[in-house]
């Protein structure tokens, strides 16, 4: 092969490479199903007051701050099998139920003493509910609230604020301490 002909053939596969490489990357796109799938923008800012009740803005960031609400759909979109996602989508509705029940509005639109009052009584019937499922013979899926708070509180301490503003963060860690006295009040670390 003569070096003119060479030079051609690398111009033409490197362009086609450089043209061609929308077509092969387009499977590297994330297609975020939050949006347009399983859970609405209304059910994600559901999720955001929740999380936020569990655990509010003070003087650290709150879970609105860390994006808890996409998370929390996102994560259950991507990572739950069917009967999860039912039971975490009918628990929307649950928790709305009973925040019209008891306080006559939707859980939005109830007050922030409403909302920690009403998930606390939630949180206690869901304890009562995990209980009675770790009996032998009985199937049953996690209690919705559970997996609302579990998946609050993962995707809180796994975001830039939670890790970074709450927990104490060493970007390189130094050498390691294995015995060191704990502090009453003392915060995790990251």
């Amino acid at each position: 092969m003569k070096r003119r002909e060479l030079i051609k053939h690398i111009a033409l596969l490197t362009g086609a490479a450089v043209a061609g490489s929308e077509f092969f990357l387009s499977g590297c796109k994330s297609n975020d199903k939050t949006l347009v799938g399983f859970f609405t923008e209304k059910d994600i800012s559901f999720f955001d007051e929740v999380a936020e009740t569990i655990l509010p803005k003070t003087n650290t960031p709150g879970a609105k701050d860390a994006a808890a609400g996409k998370f929390i759909a996102s994560y259950s979109t991507d990572c739950y099998d069917e009967l999860q996602l039912k039971t975490l989508k009918e628990g929307i509705s649950k928790l709305n139920d009973a925040a019209e029940k008891k306080y006559g509005n939707d859980f939005i639109q109830i007050n922030a003493s409403q909302r920690q009052e009403l998930l606390t009584e939630t949180d206690g019937e869901a304890k009562k509910y995990n209980a009675e499922k770790e009996q032998p013979g009985k199937q049953r899926p996690p209690h919705y609230f559970t997996l609302m708070k579990q998946m609050a509180l993962l995707g809180f301490f796994t975001s830039k604020p939670g890790a970074t503003q709450v927990l104490r963060y060493v970007p390189v860690p130094g050498k390691y301490h294995g015995c060191i006295d704990y502090k009453e009040g003392e915060t995790s670390w990251a």
